[in-house]
């Protein structure tokens, strides 16, 4: 039977990254990322549901993310699940993160201080149109123009 784990979570950091080393020189952070969800209760009330996600970063996207992620950043992260499991005195623990394999930052931060911004460089093409969309996409008419209102 074929099996599929990915998570896609967009939410804020709940603290500020710290990069460490491991002794292979591999650069690691953890994060926690708190995830808001609102829905109606029984009542028809809205209520905001807030889950904390605890998730780890490896190589350079842990060194990105301590370099310009700040508690209260907002960032979109992609990876899989990974269930870590251990024993504390004679009894069986475990605890689900993720593994975070993309990370996307949504907004400025740079440096760890909060009046700088970081963004990425501009592309070295005047078009705006993304390279992958062949030229045709944007010349052909499209159904909407057909639209009556």
């Amino acid at each position: 039977m074929a099996s599929f784990n990915r998570v896609i979570l967009l939410g804020n950091l709940t603290r500020t990254p710290e990069l460490r080393h491991i002794p292979s020189g591999t650069a690691v952070t953890d994060i926690g990322l708190a995830v808001n969800d609102r829905r109606k209760n029984m009542t028809g009330e809205w209520v905001d549901e807030v889950t904390f996600v605890d998730i780890t970063l490896w190589g350079r996207t842990a060194e990105i993310a301590a370099e310009y992620l700040t508690k209260g950043s907002p960032v979109l992260i992609e990876g899989r699940l990974k269930l870590d499991t251990w024993e504390t005195e004679g009894q069986k623990r475990s605890k689900l993160k993720v593994i975070g394999e993309k990370m996307s930052l949504l907004s400025g931060g740079g440096n760890r201080n909060e009046d700088a911004s970081y963004s990425r460089p501009a592309s070295s093409s005047s078009s705006s149109r993304p390279q992958s969309v062949p030229q045709d996409y944007y010349d052909a008419p499209s159904e909407a123009d057909d639209v009556p209102f």
